[in-house]
């Protein structure tokens, strides 16, 4: 196994657990992540998401199958996790696929892929399966996780 999958799996391990400062210490200081709700982050922003959502995560658990090596410092992970969406309490499963660049034994890009309408029709019930595929509902729904993700950081800034 080599280091950069090793790199991964405590990645994944660590979210597992909800252990964001574990997460955390596999990125680097100047990370950029993507996925379908919050859009792009950059460093202390993607940081701040995992710490919001790993303290906020309810019924969690996480399966991930064994990074795939594609080159050049490029991998792939599949992963489904399963939750319970704060906000509504309704339960989750979410299934995406991970693309990671790792350089210096750290994830510098990481992009989450998944179907943003199936996470809003589970995660809003029949409202969201409903309006789940308008574009309008969608931007709502990334500028609340936005919004969200700003106010947890202004609270929890050191």
């Amino acid at each position: 196994m080599t280091e950069e999958i090793r790199i991964i799996n405590r990645f994944y391990s660590s979210l597992n657990k909800l252990d964001a400062d574990g997460m955390n210490s596999c990125y680097s200081e100047n990370i950029i992540f993507s996925d379908p709700v919050f859009g792009v982050l950059h460093g202390k922003e993607a940081k701040s998401m995992w710490e919001m959502l790993c303290y906020k995560a309810e019924d969690f658990s996480l399966i991930f199958q064994s990074p795939e090596d594609k080159g050049d410092g490029y991998f792939t992970c599949t992963w489904q996790a399963i939750y319970r969406f704060s906000k509504t309490g309704k339960m989750v499963t979410n299934k995406g696929k991970a693309f990671m660049k790792l350089e210096n034994g750290f994830i510098c890009e990481h992009s989450d892929a998944f179907s943003l309408q199936r996470w809003i029709s589970q995660a809003f019930g029949i409202t969201g399966f409903i309006l789940g595929r308008i574009g309008f509902f969608q931007r709502k729904i990334r500028n609340e996780a936005r919004a969200g993700l700003e106010k947890w950081m202004a609270k929890n800034e050191s």
